[in-house]
């Protein structure tokens, strides 16, 4: 994080480092030195902790074989190959598992200056409606960092299956509804036959899970309790 003038906005960003994985944050030139004190990180300040500080941005990446600025554009001419963040992303991830990656984000007011951006081998941008108008910066890490955790496979996995009530659960639940109905007059006697059918085939519909059978029929005999006194 290059010049970063809020101190809240640099502990957020170590928030969404805990909450996704990612374990180490540089700060180059902070404006508030107390950052390291920042509420907004809660749950990480073991690593705000333990960030490390540098005087400018050439040190802060000399390690990294890779170096990525964030940019939301603007009006700026830019001499760098731009990429949306879901293709940036996985770039990014293949370069991670040779070498250390640098993912550069700037001020809140400028973001990173031409000077920064010489630094980078190519630029990352989050695809917004307006191009023109840029995100909060512990926004932007965020959704940055989710899209460089986030599994591609996971949404493809099956949730795991919930067992169905069974038919003697389901035929108890049709037995005290209709109980209700006929206590509350909701029943015609001449149609009693059509309605049970109709509440029963309602009954199987709602596919009640196992779990949920005894509540049901819980709330059901207290209805009946109440209605019947």
């Amino acid at each position: 994080m290059v010049s970063t003038r809020n101190p809240l906005n640099i502990g957020a960003a170590a928030r969404a480092m805990a909450n996704f994985g990612f374990a180490r944050l540089r700060v180059v030139s902070p404006y508030d030195v107390a950052f390291r004190e920042a509420r907004s990180a809660v749950g990480a300040a073991p690593l705000l902790q333990k960030a490390e500080d540098y005087a400018t941005l050439a040190s802060s990446i000399a390690d990294c074989r890779l170096v990525v600025g964030t940019t939301s554009i603007g009006h700026r001419g830019l001499q760098h190959p731009m990429r949306r963040l879901e293709y940036g992303a996985r770039l990014i991830k293949r370069a991670l598992a040779k070498a250390p990656v640098a993912l550069l984000f700037g001020s809140e007011k400028f973001g990173l200056s031409n000077e920064d951006l010489s630094h980078c081998h190519w630029l990352m941008r989050i695809p917004t409606v307006d191009a023109d108008l840029s995100m909060n910066l512990g926004q932007a890490v965020a959704l940055c960092l989710y899209e460089l955790a986030r599994d591609p496979k996971a949404v493809k996995a099956k949730p795991g299956k919930i067992a169905r009530a069974a038919a003697a659960e389901a035929e108890q639940i049709t037995a005290l509804l209709m109980d209700v109905l006929r206590q509350s007059g909701y029943v015609n006697p001449t149609t009693a036959a059509s309605t049970e059918e109709k509440v029963r085939r309602l009954v199987r519909r709602l596919d009640i899970a196992a779990r949920d059978a005894p509540v049901l029929l819980g709330m059901l005999r207290q209805i009946l309790w109440k209605v019947s006194g």
